[in-house]
């Protein structure tokens, strides 16, 4: 893998900089930088703000809605006309021959793919907002019609009655009966998805395409990739076989067609194999060499002409059994009114069916506005395709969106706007009224061949995995995972299946969060990792942790977590282990076996000490500190030995600068963690908050006596510095306590104290006590 280009070592002398400013806390700053007041409207000015109209944002409003408003008067027709003609009829020729060969993929008959190629153009051409994709159908889009089509009508539904002059081992199927239901829920299916988008459009929520991640999407569509290829491998050997759908349909299918690979019919697999292979070798030449051919070589219009011709003149349906289109429809069919009843037992699949049409199209769309310099409205998307499905839906068509490798042919051929689109619609008019019937002998196998070609693009998907694994791990997972779940359980349910573990993903990363312990890089004001960074130094008696996410009710025990970890210590243990030893000192006392000399603090070598009584059967701590007369330098030795754990720190930092919110669980936290560590003298700051996470502390009232904004600082570095200066004032230190510390270096044996104790040396005990080593 290349390594990233790197910089010269030294950079030029003026980017150094030198700042002299004051140490900011919240206060201290706000003082001086006074906060502006930003003006919220009411719920009643934003509804009249938002009811009221004028001419200039009517105009507006009006361009949004039908944007050929806003491009069409600016089209520069001696420019552009002649590349969108000459795109046009190229794109033309490829969605026409697509069309038909996706309508198998539909399971409606081949002429209703010539429907779906046509009408959607036409409304798009007014209301979409992409100058360059191809609407039409898309191979991902059409299996899925098709799979919701053959669950609700099997060939098990119209198979006819037998007669006495048929053979009984033989299964009629009602082939008229049958096409006209699955075209009637095609069609139906296809208004319900335009309601959909239309719906999710107008209430502004084309965000939802963002939660289909792109590793997500590229599993997907390998998967769909695969079902397309199992579908269409038994028309290339024109194999039967049961209409499988739902989970381990494509299992079920693969067996099936191994099962009777002995029918294969000669014909159609040759034909087949020889379209693959051509059509593969002729888009690999088109590829290579896309900057000296001026126009890709049409080779799927060549390749059915050709096929088409042949079948014709050898008559492969009466000599070889060939399946053939047989019948295409010459002429449009009357609008038809969808079935509502059937609305509700295609509600689930329809929904996913909208969300993936529009986001294939949305992402092909992006990739050519970057490349072209202007923009889409998702929103605005959303209604251009619900428009157009909810009427191509009346005209007997399927789901439409956009095909990469159309769209792909329809910009390389020099295409600029849609006008590109509406003269490709026009060649595909002219197949549906003049050339249908010579499309008729075609052999099914030679489309199917098409589909499977066209395929390649989806299949190479798969390389980006070994990528994604070295990029990001969880990424690469979330592909593999929806790619096989997409493979086993169906094109919709593993589409849920991928987006809820993608968001499953998030959920963990967000409650697992990362953090870091920070130091300082010295003659800086610059923290970095202690564990990424050899010479960066932690301030004497301060720990610094940074938190890398948002903190809230899911992952507040992992932020408790990192702090123990960091620190080295639970505040909460180390505050009752004291609570214990200063009731054990205090017995001591009050039983006369702990007494203070000049050397220090000593206990009689003939008493029972109790400060070696052990950890087990822990006492009631509920007492608090401040009610026990005498204070403890806990990092010292103590004049019994008593388990309590070291705190190595006087101050904690919180590098808050990449939590972007917080929740009420989470501020009810932190308050009982800054008490924590108060009742442990250990001080907790605040270091880069944002404003608003400022102002929910507020609102939340996480402010209280001894928690006040003083703690909240505007970087670590003002923290750091803040707290120096605080230990060089309290560095000066009582004489007797030096007194008392002495009992650390104190060698000889100890001595019997006398029985009567003088006033003067009970004075000493009781202020040794109540000063040890604090």
């Amino acid at each position: 893998m290349a390594s990233p280009r790197r910089m010269d070592p030294e950079l030029p002398q003026y980017t150094n900089y030198v700042v002299s400013r004051p140490v900011y806390n919240e206060p201290s700053f706000l003082e001086q930088h006074e906060r502006q007041l930003r003006e919220r409207q009411t719920v009643r000015e934003k509804l009249v703000k938002c009811c009221s109209c004028s001419r200039r944002r009517a105009i507006r409003m009006l361009k949004s809605l039908l944007p050929i408003l806003e491009w069409l008067p600016k089209y520069q027709v001696k420019e552009w006309l002649l590349s969108d003609t000459i795109s046009g009829v190229s794109t033309g020729l490829v969605a026409t021959l697509q069309g038909m060969a996706y309508a198998l993929l539909a399971a409606v008959p081949v002429g209703y793919g010539l429907y779906s190629a046509f009408f959607p153009i036409l409304t798009y051409f007014i209301f979409g907002t992409s100058r360059h994709i191809s609407v039409g159908p898309f191979p991902v889009v059409s299996l899925m019609v098709g799979s919701v089509v053959l669950s609700m009508a099997p060939d098990e539904q119209f198979i006819l009655p037998s007669t006495n002059d048929t053979l009984d081992n033989i299964t009629r199927i009602d082939s008229g009966a049958r096409d006209a239901e699955r075209v009637l829920i095609a069609s139906t299916l296809t208004v319900l998805v335009g309601i959909i988008q239309l719906v999710l459009g107008a209430l502004q929520i084309g965000f939802v395409v963002r939660y289909l991640a792109d590793p997500l999407v590229g599993g997907f569509t390998t998967a769909a990739a695969f079902q397309v290829f199992v579908s269409q491998l038994k028309i290339v050997l024109n194999v039967s076989t049961k209409n499988y759908s739902g989970v381990l349909s494509i299992i079920y299918t693969l067996v099936e067609i191994f099962e009777n690979i002995s029918t294969t019919n000669i014909a159609d697999f040759i034909a087949g194999l020889l379209t693959i292979i051509i059509c593969l070798a002729v888009k690999e030449i088109n590829d290579r060499f896309k900057h000296k051919i001026p126009i890709p070589i049409p080779i799927e219009v060549i390749m059915t002409i050709i096929a088409a011709a042949i079948s014709y003149g050898v008559d492969l349906e009466k000599k070889c059994n060939a399946g053939i289109v047989k019948s295409i429809p010459r002429g449009f069919l009357p609008p038809v009114l969808p079935s509502v009843n059937m609305f509700s037992q295609m509600a689930t699949a329809s929904f996913s069916i909208a969300v993936v049409a529009y986001a294939v199209a949305v992402s092909v769309g992006k990739v050519y506005a970057i490349k072209y310099d202007y923009a889409i409205d998702g929103n605005q998307e959303f209604i251009a395709f619900g428009i157009s499905n909810i009427f191509s839906g009346f005209f007997s068509c399927f789901v439409a969106t956009t095909a990469l490798s159309r769209t792909a042919v329809q910009e390389s051929t020099g295409g600029k706007t849609q006008v590109a689109g509406i003269i490709s619609a026009l060649i595909v008019l002219i197949a549906i009224v003049a050339l249908g019937k010579l499309l008729e002998p075609l052999q099914k196998s030679v489309l199917a061949a098409v589909v499977i070609a066209n395929l390649k693009g989806m299949f190479m998907q798969v390389c980006d995995v070994p990528r994604l694994w070295r990029q990001n791990k969880i990424d690469a997972v979330i592909w593999v995972f929806t790619c096989i779940a997409s493979i086993i359980l169906g094109l919709d349910l593993g589409l849920l299946a991928g987006l809820l573990f993608g968001l499953l993903t998030v959920v963990l990363r967000l409650q697992f969060p990362s953090w870091n312990d920070l130091g300082n890089v010295p003659g800086t004001d610059l923290y970095k990792s202690t564990k990424d960074y050899k010479n960066v130094d932690e301030p004497e008696g301060v720990k610094i942790v940074s938190f890398y996410s948002p903190i809230f009710y899911g992952n507040i025990d992992g932020f408790k977590k990192c702090l123990k970890s960091t620190v080295g210590f639970d505040a909460v243990q180390v505050y009752n282990k004291r609570l214990k030893a200063l009731r054990k000192i205090q017995k001591l006392i009050k039983k006369g076996q702990l007494r203070a000399t000049k050397n220090g603090i000593v206990g009689d070598v003939c008493a029972t000490n109790q400060g070696f009584e052990p950890d087990e059967d822990p006492e009631d701590l509920d007492i608090p500190t401040k009610e026990i007369e005498i204070r403890v330098d806990w990092n010292s030795e103590l004049p019994v030995k008593v388990n309590v754990p070291k705190v190595p720190i006087h101050s904690l930092i919180l590098d808050f600068g990449a939590v972007s919110f917080l929740d009420i669980v989470a501020v009810r936290s932190l308050r009982m963690i800054v008490k924590e560590f108060h009742r442990i003298d250990v001080n907790v700051y605040f270091a880069s908050l944002k404003d608003h996470v400022i102002a929910k502390l507020e609102q939340c009232g996480f402010y209280e006596d001894n928690i006040v904004m003083d703690m909240f600082f505007l970087t670590v570095h003002d923290a750091v510095l803040y707290i120096q200066s605080q230990v060089k004032i309290q560095t000066v230190q009582d004489p007797i306590l030096k007194k008392i510390n002495l009992i650390q270096e104190y060698k000889d044996p100890l001595e019997l104290m006398d029985t009567e104790v003088n006033e003067d040396v009970l004075d000493v005990q009781d202020e040794a006590m109540r000063r040890l080593a604090s």
